[in-house]
């Protein structure tokens, strides 16, 4: 399995930062490329021949452009062989572990999927292990496992804390990696959507982007600059102590009126199963309060005017130029997206500049994607450090 890591060369800072450019820009002419990172042409020619070598990046044909009619070497754009190489991307849930396959585009090009049940960490090693050996028949030119796992994670490393698994300082990268041969990272679940999202989704190209989850529980990510922002409570509880209505409802998870407490999935389902003593999904509580069923419409529309406030807070003190709402709770959108939009409206100023708002209802591989979108950037920034 470990071949074809130990042929792909450690890359300089200058031939990472040209091969981070092709991989997220391209395909670009060195003309333009050297404009972008401000190289010279002898500079750039120096730095892309070991990545051509290599097999990172090939020069490929312009579209539409005839080839008697191209300028020569520096308007022959580059591009990276998307399919070159594989990337396996985990998403541990509960009582399930989520897996795909991507291009080194991030394209997911198979899905994988394996019941829990157990949260021993070494027996949860052992699915991943398998989940591995059988997609890696198919995919015989994997590079590299990342792991996405809701909770504090250590030097993309370590699991220090999780919740949902009831996981402490559990070495998640070391057990996988004995498992399968291949190198391993872990990260928390939200901040590995995030690094997706800023290479290759909503956020490329962007300076100040942010990330809002709803689901089981809050998630938020924010960039500045271009780069996720980490910091160090990152899914220690973001959101209980968030206060969106101080008179708001007092549930089992989170202080009373949080954006926990009024806008997760378990919450929302505990609201109205203690109004009307009847446990309904998620997606038959907006149905009920899109059909008017008072109890689901009242929970829902303070679940939307929390959000509301939530995105109109971000907005006033980050500024960011987009936020992308994503999650299994965004169907909260589709049911209640007036309550979110006025909400919003109602605490910015009048002349404040309006924020994009883009919505994806994400599911789990989506969330694994962002994990192998973890295995990618360590592996072509040749560090941990993405």
């Amino acid at each position: 399995m470990t071949a074809g890591i130990a042929s792909w060369p450690p890359l300089s800072p200058g031939e990472r930062s040209v091969a981070i450019e092709v991989l997220v820009h391209g395909p670009l002419s060195r003309t333009e490329l050297a404009r972008r990172l401000g190289l010279s042409a002898g500079s750039l020619t120096r730095l892309t021949k070991p990545l051509i070598e290599s097999g990172l990046l090939i020069e490929v044909a312009e579209a539409g452009v005839p080839a008697e009619a191209r300028q020569g070497r520096p308007s022959t754009p580059l591009d990276v062989v998307a399919d070159s190489w594989s990337f396996l991307g985990f998403k541990i849930t509960e009582d399930t572990v989520y897996g795909v396959v991507t291009t080194l585009r991030s394209d997911i090009v198979a899905r994988h999927d394996r019941s829990l049940t157990t949260h021993d960490p070494a027996e949860v090693a052992d699915v991943l292990g398998e989940m591995t050996a059988e997609l890696i028949r198919d995919h015989p030119r994997l590079a590299g496992i990342g792991i996405g796992v809701g909770g504090f994670v250590q030097d993309r490393a370590v699991v220090g804390e999780s919740p949902f698994l009831l996981w402490r300082d559990v070495p998640l990268a070391e057990l996988v990696e004995e498992r399968t041969g291949l190198p391993v990272v872990v990260e928390n679940d939200v901040a590995a959507l995030v690094e997706a999202e800023t290479w290759f989704g909503a956020g490329r190209g962007l300076d100040r982007f942010v990330v809002l989850t709803i689901g089981a529980g809050i998630g938020y990510g924010l960039v500045l600059g271009g780069k996720r922002v980490p910091c160090a409570e990152e899914d220690r509880g973001f959101g209980r102590h968030w206060i969106v209505d101080p008179s708001g409802p007092l549930t089992p998870d989170g202080r009373r009126g949080s954006a926990v407490s009024l806008l997760t999935i378990p919450n929302i389902r505990y609201q109205v199963q203690a109004a009307t003593g009847r446990d309904r999904t998620y997606e038959e509580i907006l149905a009920a309060a899109a059909a008017g069923d008072p109890m689901p419409a009242r929970v829902v529309d303070e679940a939307a005017r929390a959000l509301g406030t939530l995105v109109a807070q971000i907005s006033n003190f980050v500024m960011p130029q987009k936020i992308l709402l994503a999650g299994e709770g965004v169907g909260l959108m589709d049911v209640a997206g007036k309550a979110v939009e006025d909400t919003v409206r109602d605490n910015r100023h009048p002349l404040a500049a309006p924020v994009e708002l883009e919505t994806r209802v994400s599911d789990f591989h989506d969330w694994a994607r962002g994990a192998a979108v973890l295995a990618i950037k360590v592996l072509v920034l040749g560090s941990a450090e993405a």
